[in-house]
């Protein structure tokens, strides 16, 4: 029978009693991550990179905005800090795309306007659209030349066409070569709830001509009409070429990943202290004062993602290159975004189901185990006197992509437009009636403008989240097991 330590140990005290010699010393027990990490998470640590990345911002016209230096120099800022505390360090760059303007798409009928989705992103129409004859495949799907009738098409005709058999690139390449000026897919559910295999990873690179989606509703319309149509497309995308930061620590089980992540970027034209500075300090500091050596059972891996403000990309395309046993090696996803609200709620991000339902996110797409992420998180909270409440999952948030991919998910935020109440306001204190981030998103959003006591309360209670599933992710606040997560890849 295996005898446990603490039995061992006490019955050696017992024979070394019995033969006389001094009772042994006891041998010194390490301080666990979850009694040291949370108190060495500071408001006044964090609050110090703060005002670096104040400084950053300030530096460089007041932004740290994707694609412009400050954002360059948040990202250099913070791989240097990880790597001058023993941590490897990648920067993995990807493609994002930047809507500067949805515009109208629209397609005319008979003098009526009917809405359009506009699947060529970087491709417009002349400012007066385009107004041509539609034309329909003899095969509709039209993914070959063949598919057409013989012959070149009308000038300026407007091809319609499926959306089985192939690509939308297939399609317009095969429309473009018959003489077609724009093509209209028809499809149910849009660019992203259409056929797997219509819109490719990349697929706008390959679109050079208008290109929209119908629904078949529209089409309907389409086919009792026998005069022209106009198509205007312009909505105006830009590609920007951005990069996440990504570190882990270098012990514990490589197969059972903790992960932590805040996105890197502020809006266009701020300087993001609290949105999301805040929340990049809190895990750059939880990174530093962990080490790359911890004594933990798993892994932690350290994400600070390139895009956030005008598109998920950076947590997206990170998710998109995993395979499939690397998404299972994942065990559960932690978000910090926006803690240092100048006006404070304590919001746990609603893993359990309890608060009101989620305009995004139905009961059962809530993955299993985010129930005991946010009890981690609540519990802490509790302790520290601030009564957390729940905030509704939402796609607007990088968790959205892990949900999505069935990785348990957690987070904690102090809050942004939404209005506090006159019961949150006596609860938490501040003003009832007022945004808790009154300068979210706005050049006012700068280091005057952060509650440090806000940001040290919720910067420790992710530290200590992050530490108790680096000892364990078992027990009653436990998320799946390794041999009990059967994820897909992720794919656009």
């Amino acid at each position: 029978m295996r005898v446990p330590l603490a039995a061992a140990l006490v019955a050696a005290g017992v024979l070394a009693g019995c033969s006389g010699s001094p009772p042994a010393a006891p041998l010194p027990v390490p301080p666990r991550l979850t009694d040291e990490l949370p108190a060495e998470v500071t408001g006044d640590a964090m609050f110090d990179r703060l005002q670096a990345l104040q400084g950053i911002a300030s530096a460089n016209g007041g932004s740290r905005a994707v694609g412009t230096p400050g954002f360059d120099a948040t990202l250099d800022y913070v791989a240097k800090a990880l790597r001058d505390n023993g941590f490897d360090v990648q920067t993995p760059e990807f493609e994002r795309l930047n809507q500067v303007s949805a515009g109208n798409p629209a397609l005319w009928v008979a003098g009526r306007r009917y809405s359009v989705v506009q699947a060529s992103v970087l491709v417009t129409t002349p400012p007066r659209g385009l107004t041509g004859a539609v034309v329909r495949p003899a095969k509709p799907a039209g993914c070959a030349v063949t598919d057409y009738p013989g012959g070149v098409l009308p000038k300026g005709a407007i091809a319609v066409v499926d959306d089985t058999g192939c690509s939308v690139v297939a399609k317009q390449n095969a429309a473009l070569v018959k003489g077609a000026a724009a093509m209209l897919v028809v499809s149910a559910g849009g660019p992203k709830g259409s056929p797997a295999g219509l819109f490719t990873p990349g697929y706008y690179n390959g679109l050079t001509a208008p290109v929209a989606v119908i629904s078949p509703n529209l089409d309907a319309v389409l086919r009792k009409s026998r005069g022209p149509v106009q198509l205007t497309l312009d909505g105006k995308t830009v590609r920007l070429t951005s990069r996440n930061v990504l570190a882990q620590t270098k012990s514990g089980d490589q197969h059972n990943v903790v992960v932590v992540g805040a996105h890197l970027d502020s809006a266009p034209g701020s300087p993001g202290i609290n949105n999301n500075g805040s929340g990049v300090a809190a895990v750059l500091q939880i990174a530093v004062q962990m080490g790359p050596t911890p004594a933990a059972a798993n892994v932690v891996r350290f994400a600070f993602w390139g895009g956030r403000q005008d598109s998920l990309g950076g947590a997206e395309r990170y998710l998109f290159d995993l395979d499939r046993e690397t998404l299972n090696d994942i065990a559960l996803y932690l978000d910090v975004d926006t803690i240092g609200s100048r006006n404070p709620g304590y919001f746990t991000y609603d893993g359990d189901r309890s608060g009101p339902p989620s305009a995004d996110f139905a009961v059962d797409d809530v993955p299993l185990g985010s129930d005991g992420v946010e009890r981690v998180l609540a519990g802490y909270l509790n302790l520290a006197g601030r009564r957390p409440a729940d905030m509704a999952l939402s796609k607007s948030s990088d968790i959205s992509a892990f949900a999505t991919a069935g990785i348990p998910v957690g987070g904690v935020t102090t809050g942004a437009t939404q209005k506090k109440t006159t019961t949150q306001a006596r609860l938490w204190g501040g003003t009832a009636g007022q945004s808790f981030d009154p300068d979210y998103r706005t050049a006012g959003d700068d280091i005057d403008n952060v509650d440090v006591v806000a940001l040290g309360v919720m910067g420790s209670a992710v530290a200590s989240a992050v530490a108790a599933y680096a000892e364990s992710t078992d027990g009653v606040n436990g998320v799946p097991t390794r041999a009990q997560r059967h994820r897909a890849p992720v794919r656009p």
